[in-house]
């Protein structure tokens, strides 16, 4: 049953501009546990004529319709939407090292690249389960320069933030200090259980809606909550949640679906 936020949000929607059926996506992190899930993600989705992905080595594609794309390539796969994906290394037997891997710190300089190429629609998509991440990765992740990236002008532009704050070593410290300041870090856990990390299939699923279904909605830079993606969790064969965020629905007025298990 639609909700009736949902159903005044889209009723006083602008309407939308037309898509074109020749979309073409390019992601840059296709490797790793979420980059690899956002890949097949887009290509079961079947939104984009074209699915690329920036790779660094030669690839013979395992995927049907993927598109191994490097660098000096760009230009000539022209995309009109990009997907950043930031994930932690993982070892594949050598083949995700084909993959390119942004870096935190690059971000603003491939955003404008991308921009200046003719991108309109920017997802980036940072790990929800940060505590995995390498700490390099994770201080990285803490200087994302965000208002660069949204000064560039793009159409439509998501964040996709960490659920969790990532916080510093505990470098330097006592062993007492240390152990403080663990036994203080378990306390993060005890979050709502709408602010708790969500799997990476669920953060893969609507990372490829919005980069198919932003087009059609309202311009502007969104923040994506956590809470959002929880929503999103409850109902894994349904793109609802994220629907009804573009309608302008905030995730509280969101109807909950009943969990018979966790999902995270």
């Amino acid at each position: 049953m639609l909700h009736p936020a949902q159903a005044l949000a889209a009723a006083n929607r602008p309407l939308p501009r037309a898509v074109s059926s020749q979309r073409r996506v390019l992601v840059l992190g296709g490797g790793g546990v979420l980059g690899s899930a956002v890949v097949e993600r887009l290509l079961s989705g079947q939104r984009f004529a074209h699915v690329g992905v920036w790779t660094v080595q030669p690839l013979q594609p395992a995927l049907r319709g993927l598109e191994p794309v490097p660098e000096a390539d760009w230009p000539a796969f022209a995309p009109d939407t990009a997907v950043v994906v930031f994930d932690r290394e993982r070892d594949a037997n050598g083949r995700d090292l084909a993959f390119g891997r942004p870096l935190p710190a690059e971000l603003a300089a491939r955003a404008a690249h991308l921009h200046q190429l003719g991108v309109a629609t920017l997802v980036v998509v940072v790990p929800h389960a940060p505590g995995a991440l390498p700490q390099a990765l994770k201080a990285g992740l803490a200087t994302l320069d965000e208002g660069a990236v949204a000064a560039l002008g793009f159409r439509h532009l998501v964040f996709m933030r960490s659920a969790q704050a990532a916080s510093a070593a505990p470098g330097g410290q006592s062993p007492p200090e240390r152990l403080a300041q663990w036994m203080l870090g378990q306390l993060l856990w005890m979050v709502p259980q709408r602010d708790q990390p969500v799997r990476s299939v669920t953060v893969a699923r609507v990372a490829a809606r919005l980069a198919a279904a932003l087009p059609g909605s309202v311009p502007g830079t969104r923040v994506l909550p956590p809470e959002l993606l929880w929503a999103a969790a409850q109902a894994p064969k349904s793109d609802r949640a994220v629907d009804a965020w573009l309608d302008g629905v905030a995730p509280a007025a969101i109807p909950d679906v009943p969990l018979t298990k966790q999902r995270w």
